[in-house]
């Protein structure tokens, strides 16, 4: 006998229960984003390796570990599952020439892939939410796309998320920051481990995010990248500050702060949690103004954040505020050939005026169905059987309170219902 097949190890099932629940949670994002004026765009799930590689940076753990990258055997291409989101936005934008009539501000949701070891709230496919704003320069939509990130919070009874903030520079401030930054880590090269020698000369500004505890207190005694500021890029993270302030939003200067992607400039954010263990971040992201030339298109600021909707999810379980999988307004119990035929024609007629109804499949008693039908939840249950079919009735029986069962034409059916579920009802009551 064969072994039944299994999913990919990090790429999960989301079964029905879960599944309604990330719908509930997707309404609501979607309502969220509609709220601050942001439009839909979905991308391919595969595009182009050389897009990665330009955007996020060659010597990054993405680019350098984490793809899932193949050579098309049609072709020769090479291609990608997308690691993240940003960097097929900017080239859907570019490549339809999007930013033509002023700024845009996006979003997309779906799954991205990178080749992690699998642990909870981090999964090698695993499904963000991705929001970006192309073509604005101030301090203004960095806080707005901050303060939408807390409404969110909000909006999904959420508590205990901190916000931690930065500021990156701009390339000639991080260029001579890392000159000095690797100066004095070449010091210290041998206390460092295996990838913090490995990044010295290729992305120093990651060894300062380092979990390693050995490193901490080479790292908070590095040159702070905040001292290298210059003017307009002081103002620019003041501008931030002064806004989240005026909004009430709490938060924390993080000078360690400094996100796994190259194209990150000036402000940067995360918010945190202590209630997932390791994998603490569950919405991150900053300004990206380099990156739309990098990739070929007219120089033009952008800002943009991503947030896991696992981590969100389980955090919203920990916070038991999981929704209830929704419930069929009426289920129809029905039995013989005959009450089969208009147990159809009645729930088709309940569709008809906006009803999720549930037809019992699969046969057996009346007991049973009744059994099916208090388990799912329905207010109804719509009950046919030969005598009803006969005289083209049914009988509607409340599941919720204390009321009696009654009778009614298929004609009237549609009345009835809806006056008890959306209006009075008084009809099931009537003598």
């Amino acid at each position: 006998m064969s072994q039944t097949l299994q999913a990919i190890r990090g790429m999960n099932d989301i079964l029905p229960n879960e599944a309604e629940r990330w719908e509930a949670f997707e309404e609501t994002v979607r309502d969220w984003l509609f709220a601050y004026g942001y439009r839909p765009i979905r991308m391919p799930i595969v595009e182009p390796t050389p897009l990665f590689a330009r955007a996020i940076g060659a010597v990054t753990d993405i680019v350098e570990k984490e793809m899932y990258s193949f050579t098309d055997s049609l072709n020769g291409e090479q291609l990608t599952l997308r690691p993240e989101g940003t960097a097929s936005c900017v080239r859907a934008v570019l490549q339809h020439n999007l930013l033509y009539d002023g700024p845009k501000r996006l979003w997309y949701m779906g799954p991205m892939f990178r080749h992690e070891r699998p642990q909870k709230g981090r999964y090698r496919q695993f499904h963000q939410v991705g929001v970006e704003a192309l073509g604005l320069s101030g301090p203004d939509i960095d806080a707005e796309q901050i303060l939408m990130c807390a409404r969110l919070w909000d909006d999904l009874g959420l508590e205990g998320i901190r916000l931690e903030i930065n500021s990156l520079g701009q390339p000639e401030e991080r260029a001579k920051h890392r000159a000095d930054l690797i100066a004095y880590l070449e010091k210290h090269i041998d206390r460092l481990d295996e990838d913090g020698k490995r990044r010295l000369h290729t992305n120093p500004l990651r060894i300062l995010d380092t979990k390693n505890p050995a490193l901490q207190e080479i790292v908070e005694a590095a040159p702070k990248l905040i001292g290298y500021l210059g003017e307009a890029s002081l103002a620019h993270f003041e501008g931030v500050q002064r806004l989240l302030k005026d909004a009430g939003i709490p938060y924390r200067i993080n000078p360690r702060l400094v996100r796994g992607l190259d194209y990150y400039n000036l402000t940067v954010f995360e918010w945190v949690t202590d209630q997932l263990g390791a994998q603490g971040t569950v919405c991150a992201g900053g300004r990206y103004d380099g990156l739309i030339a990098q990739l070929g298109g007219k120089p033009a600021p952008a800002c943009g954040f991503a947030m896991g909707i696992e981590r969100l999810m389980a955090l919203i379980e920990a916070q038991g505020e999981l929704p209830e999988p929704p419930a069929p307004d009426v289920y129809v119990v029905h039995q013989g050939e005959v009450a089969e035929r208009l147990a159809f024609r009645a729930a088709e007629a309940l569709r008809d005026i906006g009803c999720a109804v549930l037809t019992h499949m699969g046969g057996g008693s009346f007991k049973s169905q009744m059994k099916r039908a208090d388990a799912s939840g329905a207010q109804l249950a719509l009950i046919v059987g030969d005598d009803e079919a006969q005289n083209d009735e049914v009988s509607v029986k409340p599941l919720r309170i204390e009321a009696e069962q009654r009778r009614v034409s298929l004609e009237r059916l549609a009345e009835v219902v809806s006056d008890w579920l959306y209006g009075a009802d008084e009809e099931l009551n009537e003598d």
